[in-house]
């Protein structure tokens, strides 16, 4: 099995999430940063200290990550070696998807898990470079799932 290299919480106030997590669990923070996705902009910012990583993201009304119920757990994100044959795989596996970054330009999808109430996310390994520079830059590189062998 193959490690998750993060845990994700959409919440409603970035600022405030990390507040709460810092005095509640002592983690530490990079800087966040602001980016849009299509129609929709969203904050997004990732724990110190390499994998796995916590993850708190802010989306705007009708993302993929709005909380509009209130914070909620949102997904485990994996590296995978093809998305695209990842993502066939999660669906012949019955777990039907809930979300597709591709047609943005960004290689990541989101399949629905109900039975844990949350998604799983798999990012191509290729963006994994970009990831621990911006987010880890003395970060050793993560293993990711095999979609050539069936994970």
């Amino acid at each position: 099995m193959v490690a998750f290299y993060h845990v994700c919480f959409a919440v409603q106030d970035l600022d405030q999430a990390m507040r709460d997590f810092q005095r509640a669990a002592g983690v530490e923070w990079s800087e966040p940063v602001s980016d849009r996705l299509g129609e929709w902009d969203y904050r997004i910012v990732f724990t110190t200290g390499g994998p796995p990583f916590i993850e708190l993201i802010e989306g705007a009304p009708g993302s993929p990550w709005h909380a509009v119920e209130g914070a909620r757990f949102d997904h485990l994100g994996f590296w995978s070696s093809d998305v695209d044959e990842g993502s066939r795989r999660m669906e012949r596996e019955g777990f039907a998807l809930d979300f597709s970054g591709c047609p943005y330009g960004r290689p990541f999808v989101y399949h629905r898990v109900d039975s844990i109430g949350a998604r799983i996310e798999l990012v191509d390994v290729g963006r994994q470079a970009g990831f621990l520079g911006t987010w880890d830059p003395e970060g050793a590189p993560m293993p990711a799932i095999d979609e050539t062998f069936g994970g």
